[in-house]
């Protein structure tokens, strides 16, 4: 071990100078107390290197590459005499030169030196920079007297040192008043309403920040009070300092001064003051094309807008004016001028708009003309991909989607999708065939508003970017598990009060699955069927029961249940009293039967749902923020209501039938929350949590399997495969393992490695439980706070790849505790690369 460490110690400094000292850390103090703001940190120009878990990883890949390669691979060339002349032979001359540019010779060293990073060597330069960097901050906060010193710290490691910076603050200064100077009239009286919000004021501390934010809040102000061409350059502060006053009253005055506008040309102030301007005429160019002839367009009024077009106007004029928030002898707003670009663009037939203002010679009414290019009528998508996973070896998908625009002139968007797959099966056993096929298409229409009997606009205005989307879609599937066809229909509502914000409402969502196929259960619920199996295998000798079993030509099993006849068989003889079995045996053929009847019987799903969810993300960039979504979803309750209407058939259990099927009837919540923070050098901590519950009740004693809960998988506890993990403590009974009650957390260290290369460290900690529900056995049933003992828990590491537009990444999780087993035997049992489990995903699981 020892070895190793000097051998790592030898690369890390082996291209640092005898006389140089290597970077190893940077500490920050102001008055002597340690800063740890990471925005203040970031203002030292030089870092030491990155590091992968306390390893300069990038570091050492750099000092790997040669310096010289070309050198190096002419000495080689030349060391052994002849060696040259029978390469040329062997290659000819031409390929024994491409051979010294080849990545092999000096390629290699070019990749290591682009995704390492060489030593970061002491730079009193630099250092300088920094302290002037660390000066100017202090300065904006108001230590204007502030002072900076350095110290280089070394310590017994050869060739390395830590940077300590300090820096010496004194007394802040104070505002001590706050006076203005504003040359528009009609901005002044603007200002004077809202002084009280001012950021800057009297007897508060210097900050520059606050000068800045300052600026920024009266320029919006301006430009939402009518101002559309308010500048922000046209705001300035004076600071004045009073020589009268003693050296020890750091006090200061502020002068505010809005200026005139400067001309567009040049940046001298023009002799016309800031004036409220409001809207005179509104102009919309429903058929603009660039270099097109304005004066050929016909015209058409409504509502106070001026509607121009080419030949026909393809849109209802109400579908336009709603998508612009400017009105007639109303005052300009800014906001109005970003509500109209978004709600244009979410109309999804229009370009990105272009908005022109006009002042007129007054300059206090403006002609506004909106200019919108169409999209093409008709588009066409199609997609085609190649896939995997644990029911197929391989298998291909096709889908194509026709996108037509405008439909009934209101700008609804119409898409018909088709699409088709066929695979390899993975187990043919599963199956008489071998491939599996699946076919299916959707109609879906958006409309750009609240498509509602009653009238919605006051409560959900257009600004929030209403949509209305109703789809009918159907799929068939063969040869995958019991052979599915399902028919679905969605009316669904959503809309945004801002960027942050999102509502959803499925008003109707109405789901048919049925079940082509429910003879082949047994095939594929394979840990099923050898349950049944092995309690079958005390009666294989009885010739009574010859009927029920097949010879399998096996010396371990030679008999066993044939499928569906000997199962079913069986079962009726056990529930029935007919075949002597223990109460144990007899209670656990009763639940395969009953999870056999739930997972075969045709669901009918008729739901309505909400969903709220929130982000404070600001942008693809932004690495600290938060998010949750909460889910309140019913089912069954309108059509439960109508039984005293409609007079419904009834099962052997008393179930009410709808088209010969008992429809589903429960109430399912869930919260979702997520957290990152950035702790700099691009890593990030990430966070999630999750909780739902489904309840049955009235015509139900479970969840359809479609709205049930499971746990393990690339995005979820990855320590655990898809539908492995639970319920509770039990191990992996089903071949399918799912539950009505789900906790999930997750924590998720990402850094750095070496360019687009990214790695993670991860634990995954959860499970599911039955609860309120048909479910007898105690392990899988959450009965209190003593079944948390029961949550899972895998740790991990992976490795990401960042494409730009989507992150590859593989995951290997460990078992870290597993509830399944018992006592001790719970903590790192099989922790190790044969019993990990392997995760490949699409972008970052939270």
């Amino acid at each position: 071990m020892s070895l190793i460490v000097t051998l790592l110690g030898c690369n890390t400094l082996k291209k640092v100078g005898d006389d140089e000292l290597l970077l190893t850390k940077n500490t920050l103090y102001a008055d002597e107390e340690k800063i740890t703001d990471s925005d203040i940190k970031s203002l030292i120009a030089q870092k030491p290197n990155s590091t992968v878990l306390g390893y300069p990883l990038r570091l050492n890949l750099y000092n790997l590459a040669k310096d010289n390669p070309d050198s190096l691979f002419q000495n080689w060339l030349h060391r052994k005499e002849k060696r040259e002349k029978r390469l040329n032979n062997l290659l000819s001359k031409k390929q024994v030169h491409r051979l010294k540019e080849s990545f092999l010779v000096s390629g290699a060293s070019e990749f290591l030196k682009r995704i390492g990073e060489p030593p970061v060597i002491i730079d009193t330069t630099l250092t300088n920079k920094s302290l002037e960097r660390l000066e100017a901050y202090y300065n904006s906060k108001g230590y204007f007297n502030n002072s900076g010193a350095y110290d280089i710290v070394t310590g017994k490691r050869k060739k390395r040192a830590q940077l300590a910076y300090k820096i010496t603050l004194q007394k802040p200064y104070i505002i001590d008043t706050v006076q203005k100077n504003i040359t528009s009239p009609q901005l002044d009286s603007i200002y004077g309403i809202t002084t009280e919000n001012s950021l800057v004021k009297a007897g508060e501390q210097f900050d520059l920040a606050k000068f800045n934010q300052e600026r920024e809040r009266l320029t919006s102000l301006f430009r939402n009070s009518g101002v559309y061409n308010f500048q922000e350059s046209s705001i300035s502060y004076d600071i004045l300092r009073d020589t009268s006053l003693v050296a020890d009253d750091q006090l200061m005055d502020v002068q505010l001064n809005i200026q005139r506008p400067r001309s567009a040309n040049d940046t001298s102030v023009n002799n016309n003051v800031y004036r409220v301007n409001r809207f005179k005429k509104i102009n919309i160019y429903a058929d603009y094309l660039i270099g097109g002839n304005p004066d050929s367009l016909q015209s058409v009024d409504y509502d106070n807008y001026t509607i121009f077009y080419n030949d026909e106007l393809k849109y209802r004029p109400k579908a336009l004016t709603d998508a612009v928030f400017f009105e007639k002898d109303s005052i300009y707003r800014d906001l109005d001028r970003i509500r109209t670009y978004r709600q244009i663009t979410n109309l999804n037939t229009f370009r990105y708009p272009n908005i022109e203002f006009i002042p007129d010679s007054t300059q206090t009414e403006l002609t506004s003309n909106i200019y919108l290019a169409p999209r093409p009528k008709f588009s066409l998508n199609l997609n085609f991909d190649v896939t995997h996973s644990n029911i197929q070896q391989v298998g291909t998908a096709f889908s194509a989607t026709v996108i037509t625009r405008n439909v009934f002139g209101g700008a609804e968007t119409l898409n018909v999708s088709a699409r088709g797959s066929i695979g390899l099966l993975s187990d043919a056993s599963l199956s008489d065939e071998t491939f599996t096929s699946e076919i299916g298409g959707d109609v879906n229409i958006t409309f750009p508003r609240i498509w509602f009997p009653l009238n919605t606009e006051k409560v959900i205005p257009y600004y929030m970017l209403p949509q209305s989307r109703f789809l009918v879609g159907t799929n068939f599937q063969r040869n995958i598990g019991l052979d599915k066809q399902t028919l679905n229909t969605i009316l669904s509502y959503n809309w945004s009060p801002n960027t942050r914000l999102k509502h959803t409402v499925e008003l109707l969502n109405v789901e048919f699955v049925r079940n082509v196929n429910p003879d082949n259960f047994f095939n594929v619920y394979q840990n099923t069927y050898r349950s049944l199996d092995d309690i079958s295998d005390d009666f294989q000798d009885d010739p009574q029961y010859a009927s029920f079993f097949e010879d399998t030509n096996s010396i371990v099993d030679p008999l066993r249940l044939t499928i569906p006849e000997g199962t079913t068989d069986f079962t009726e003889a056990v529930l029935n009293n007919e075949i002597p079995v223990s109460a144990e045996q007899r209670n656990e053929v009763n639940s395969v039967e009953e999870r056999r009847q739930r997972l075969t019987e045709n669901n009918l799903i008729f739901a309505s749902n909400y969903t709220f969810s929130k982000n404070s993300k600001t942008d693809i960039n932004d690495l600290d923020f938060f998010q949750y979504r909460v889910k309140l979803e019913s089912a069954g309750n309108l059509l439960s209501l109508m039984a005293n209407v409609v007079p419904y058939n009834e099962n052997d259990n008393d179930q009410l039938l709808v088209f010969g099927v008992p429809f589903s009837q429960y109430f399912k919540t869930e919260f979702d929350f997520i957290r990152h923070w950035g702790i700099g050098n691009s890593s990030v901590l990430a966070f999630r949590s999750f909780m739902g519950l489904a309840v049955p009740y009235g015509n139900s004693e479970s969840i359809p399997f479609v709205r049930s809960y499971f746990a393990g998988g690339s995005n979820d506890n990855r320590a655990w495969n898809a539908y492995e993990l639970g319920p509770g403590s039990t191990e992996n009974i089903n071949d399918f393992n799912e539950a009505n009650f789900k906790l999930a957390f997750n924590l998720e260290y990402r850094f750095p490695i070496a360019g687009d290369v990214k790695g993670a460290l991860f634990a995954d900690a959860g499970n599911i439980w039955n609860v309120f529900d048909s479910e007898n056995n105690p392990d899988a049933i959450f009965s209190g706070f003593s079944s948390l003992e029961d949550i899972a828990l895998g740790t991990g590491l992976g490795l990401r790849y960042d494409f730009t537009y989507f992150v590859f990444r593989v995951d290997t999780g460990f078992k870290t505790y597993n509830p399944a087993r018992e006592g001790s035997d719970r903590w790192f049992r099989g922790y190790n690369l044969r019993n990990a489990v392997f995760n490949v995903g699409i972008n970052y699981p939270f």
